[in-house]
């Protein structure tokens, strides 16, 4: 193996909020000491993830308050990891690929409403109310406390980073919400209220 192109997440820390990033920054450590060429890219939440986390009743609930994402899509992570697999140049280096603007989960709430014509809003929850509202998904408890630290490291402003990788290493600018809403309607469709 000549060198790893991993994707990993932003913030990458043993001591980051969102709990799966711990295990991210434990696999870069494993790379940087396999002594071979590595890159790192470092991304956001998914763009595609935000409108699945919209419930039917139309209510984007969690607690990230008035934190803010600069959400990435795939299709711009794929991109940017087939320019790095193509151009060494970029070995030993991490970097953060983010969409182009960040967005607090109230603006998101309005921007989906307003583009797919459905009630859609934000409601800032609780840690305590996170956990009860998720306690009845079946999953383990590991499970419901990353799901939940995503929303706090987004409120904590982990999470508020633009970066322009997308655009200076692809030569076009990421998605935005609108455009993936745009182009996957479909996303909304559970949405009923």
């Amino acid at each position: 193996m000549r060198r790893i192109v991993y994707i990993s997440f932003l913030g990458a820390a043993p001591d980051a909020t969102f709990t799966l990033v711990h295990d991210h920054w434990a696999t870069e450590e494993h790379i940087r000491a396999a002594g071979i060429a590595w890159t790192f890219l470092r991304m956001s939440l998914y763009l595609d993830f935000i409108p699945s986390m919209v419930l039917s009743s139309g209510e984007l609930a969690g607690p990230a308050g008035d934190g803010r994402v600069a959400a990435v899509a795939r299709s711009d992570l794929a991109d940017v990891a087939a320019a790095v697999l193509l151009d060494d140049t970029h070995d030993g280096r991490a970097l953060d690929v983010t969409g182009a603007r960040a967005f607090s989960f109230a603006e998101a709430a309005g921007e989906m409403a307003a583009l797919s014509g459905r009630r859609i809003v934000y409601r800032d929850e609780t840690l305590e109310e996170a956990r009860a509202s998720r306690a009845g998904y079946g999953v383990p408890d590991w499970q419901v406390e990353a799901w939940i630290s995503t929303y706090a490291a987004i409120a904590a402003g982990e999470l508020d980073v633009v970066s322009d990788t997308v655009e200076r290493l692809t030569g076009h600018a990421p998605a935005t919400l609108a455009d993936y809403v745009r182009a996957h309607p479909e996303s909304l469709g559970h949405v009923t209220g």
